[in-house]
């Protein structure tokens, strides 16, 4: 069988912005491999955030993977909570429960919204302050549970029956009260918050973070709330048996739902300081012990772009494309004639431009090249992999994301067009 990998570059597309002379992160970054295999290949757009779902990765991810949102989804903090090992009932609602930073001046109601991800908080003290926040303000009701960076889970045991709730990614900037919990469960989930941000803001870590120049996780910030998600197994529905190497609890919470291995690949961070070579390794092994498939997500040019750091989102993606794909090339094709073909999908989940530093419905470009013996193409097209090449060869045509993976799996992609 026909190895098939997609390389999930997690918010990496983008719009024309003032901060790269009017071209997006993709047009300006210098990716030899990602051209080469688009001179190669083929390119389109998908629209994988259908209307009247959040514009979030466990929408998009989902959709990629085959699964429509609009029928599997139920929110995103039950999926993370799948990777935390959180058992949920079926009437727990489980919260995202981000580290923040708040400016610290004022009522809590007055607060900006400095950072949410608390300056992209380590693990070690990420994990002491939500226990500590557990110790203090959980009960039989509310149960905290650690994750990875400034992304944690607070599961309620008898859930109001409305909540409404913003992505504190979205407000970066903004004084919060207009975002503040509204809905029949509002008052819990707000003195949750305050309660929240009044110990934080007098813990030592904190004060120890502050000294050493580092951005204090001096509030929690709850949302992407979501009952049990239950999906049907991706070999069942797909045919094909498969790994996924990510950093980030929801793409983890994703395999263990889907029966999907999940690969944690040593100094992968979820971050632009990733191991972006250790992921293509594991890749490589995945394929090697006879897996079908492999899903590799890279979630740095996302956290770039909800930063608004140009410079960072574009060196990301060459990271991606020299220390990733590059090691991953070599591994499949290398000069070797007898390595066997495969099919490679390079894709964003959904865009987040550096100028409004949030997710936006925007078609993804996705780059299909399909292997078949030999060594790679060394034949230089002069062809881009980029948001308006791929809109040209799209010609119009935008697919559904969930049109993606049967793409790939196809052995077939002219097709579609």
């Amino acid at each position: 069988m026909t190895k098939t990998i997609l390389l999930l570059c997690d918010g990496m597309s983008d719009r024309p912005t003032d901060l790269l002379h009017g071209k997006t992160p993709m047009e300006t970054a210098r990716k030899p491999h990602m051209d080469l295999l688009a001179g190669h290949g083929s390119m389109g757009l998908a629209k994988t955030l259908p209307e009247g779902m959040p514009t979030g990765s466990d929408v998009a991810n989902l959709s990629i993977l085959g699964y429509d949102p609009l029928i599997f989804h139920t929110g995103r903090s039950p999926i993370e909570a799948l990777a935390m090992g959180v058992e949920l009932e079926d009437t727990d609602l489980a919260f995202r429960c981000n580290l923040v930073t708040l400016s610290g001046e004022g009522e809590f109601e007055d607060q900006v919204m400095q950072d949410y991800s608390a300056g992209e908080i380590d693990t070690p003290d990420a994990r002491e302050l939500i226990q500590k926040i557990g110790q203090n303000l959980g009960d039989d009701a509310f149960k905290f549970y650690p994750g990875i960076s400034y992304r944690h889970c607070m599961v309620c045991r008898a859930p109001a029956d409305e909540y409404r709730l913003t992505p504190p990614h979205d407000i970066t900037g903004k004084v919060i009260r207009p975002y503040l919990p509204e809905g029949s469960g509002a008052k819990e989930i707000l003195r949750i918050m305050k309660e929240g941000h009044r110990l934080l803001a007098a813990d030592p870590l904190n004060r120890r973070r502050q000294q050493m120049g580092l951005a204090p996780a001096n509030a929690l910030w709850l949302w992407g709330q979501g009952r049990r998600m239950t999906l049907e197994p991706f070999l069942a529905r797909h045919g094909r048996r498969g790994s996924v190497i990510s950093a980030v609890d929801l793409l983890k919470g994703i395999a263990i739902a889907a029966g999907l291995k999940h690969v944690t690949v040593e100094g992968a961070t979820g971050n632009i300081h990733t191991n972006y070579r250790g992921k293509a390794l594991a890749a490589l092994s995945e394929l090697q012990s006879g897996q079908d498939f492999v899903f590799i997500h890279v979630e740095a040019p996302d956290e770039c772009g909800h930063q608004g750091n140009s410079g960072e989102k574009v060196r990301a993606i060459e990271r991606i494309d020299e220390e990733l794909l590059g090691t991953l090339l070599k591994g499949l094709a290398g000069t070797a004639a007898d390595n066997g073909p495969f099919d490679i999908l390079i894709t964003p989940d959904h865009a987040t431009p550096l100028d409004i530093k949030t997710h936006v419905r925007d078609p993804v470009p996705w780059l299909l090249y399909r292997h078949r013996s030999g060594s790679l193409p060394q034949s230089r097209t002069g062809v881009r992999y980029d948001e308006r090449s791929a809109a040209t060869a799209a010609a119009g045509r935008i697919l559904k994301g969930t049109e993606l993976i049967p793409m790939l799996f196809s052995g077939e992609a002219e097709d579609l067009f």
